[in-house]
């Protein structure tokens, strides 16, 4: 192993960094601007192999991130999320383009870069099990050039944050998933970087534990403005963290946007409706047609159906059940979540493909 790679594997176990949610929000919608930018990827390009047999994992990849934002990578599988978030740690080179953290190349400068950007990476083992709780979040901190006991204060607030306060003693070795994520992420905050990168931070938690550490999450960030990259295939977990989103598909990206404007993709309204009774054939046919309704649950007592409609459209929707006879027990609106938006951009961007031309 090069000295590279053991730096990199003691410094990539672990990452960490750090107002208002307005603020937050309007820096995450402009992501063009890069003098103030805490990181900056210009044409960034991973290729595999050469000539014919070359594959493109990631293609010219640009973007800024505004200090005390968080911003959601996401993407289907095989879309270059993983070697994205690779190069942004500096542990892969990439065939083209540069990153900077805090205006250091990351690729340039690797010992400044491994200062500058740490991460959570997917897995367990981003700590090391053996040692206390209390002596990694110490051991994390060091790597960083940073004197533990001139933070004894800070780093007993990061265990009160995570609800580790009790565990401070204890081997990470006997502690449960979920707490072993815990002490991950306040080594991460230990450090103290510019940027933390967090590459599925709720991945195998069980419900209760991955909800837990998302509301942690969610405090520490607000507490400290975090800088955040959040790779993350749980839309709850982006949605309720992220003030922005890049989407990713093929190595390229296909949106980039706050979540409310990503949210906002959507220009018909959405209404989950409960009718009396069954639903005559014919009655189905014509909300089929004309309100996008895919599927009816139900049947003889009630039947249960999602509508979409534009502006006004729930009126003449209401006046078509009348109409047919139907009676109508309950009407909920039902807000869009970034799985729906996920989808939509991802399948409007298959369907605009151009078709490959078979060869011979």
């Amino acid at each position: 192993m090069d000295s590279r790679d053991e730096f990199t594997l003691m410094t990539a176990d672990s990452g960490s960094l750090h107002d208002e949610e307005t603020d937050r929000e309007t820096a995450a919608t402009d992501p063009t601007t890069d003098d103030e930018s805490v990181l900056s990827v210009r044409n960034l390009e991973k290729r595999y192999g050469r000539g014919d047999d070359a594959v493109e994992a990631v293609t010219d990849l640009t973007f800024d991130v505004e200090p005390g934002t968080v911003v959601g990578l996401l993407g289907p599988n095989g879309a270059g999320k993983t070697t994205t978030i690779k190069m942004l740690l500096g542990l892969i080179i990439p065939t083209a383009g540069s990153v900077e953290v805090a205006g250091i190349d990351v690729h340039e400068n690797l010992s400044q870069g491994y200062n500058s950007i740490s991460a959570v990476l997917e897995g367990a083992r981003n700590v090391y099990w053996r040692l206390t709780v209390k002596q990694n979040v110490r051991f994390f901190a060091s790597l960083s050039g940073i004197d533990p006991n001139d933070r004894a204060s800070y780093h007993t607030e990061l265990l009160d944050l995570f609800d580790l306060t009790e565990k401070a003693d204890t081997a990470v070795r006997e502690l449960s998933r979920g707490q072993k994520q815990k002490v991950s992420l306040a080594c991460t905050f230990a450090r103290e970087t510019d940027v933390v990168v967090l590459d599925e931070p709720t991945l195998g938690l069980d419900v209760e534990s991955g909800l837990n550490l998302r509301q942690e999450l969610n405090r520490i960030v607000d507490e400290y403005g975090t800088t955040v990259i959040l790779s993350s295939h749980d839309m709850d977990v982006i949605e309720d963290l992220c003030d922005r989103v890049i989407i990713m598909e093929d190595g390229e990206i296909v949106a980039d946007d706050s979540v409310s404007n990503l949210l906002g993709v959507f220009n018909q309204q959405c209404y989950e409706i409960t009718v009396d009774g069954d639903l005559q054939e014919a009655t189905r046919r014509r909300l089929r047609t004309e309100y996008e309704v895919e599927e009816f649950d139900g049947q003889y007592e009630s039947t249960r159906f999602r509508a979409r409609v534009a502006d006004d459209g729930i009126y003449n929707l209401m006046q078509s059940l009348q109409s047919a006879g139907v009676t109508v027990d309950t009407i909920e609106t039902v807000r869009p979540d970034l799985e729906e938006v996920f989808l939509e951009v991802t399948n409007a961007r298959h369907a605009t493909r151009p078709a490959e031309v078979p060869t011979r």
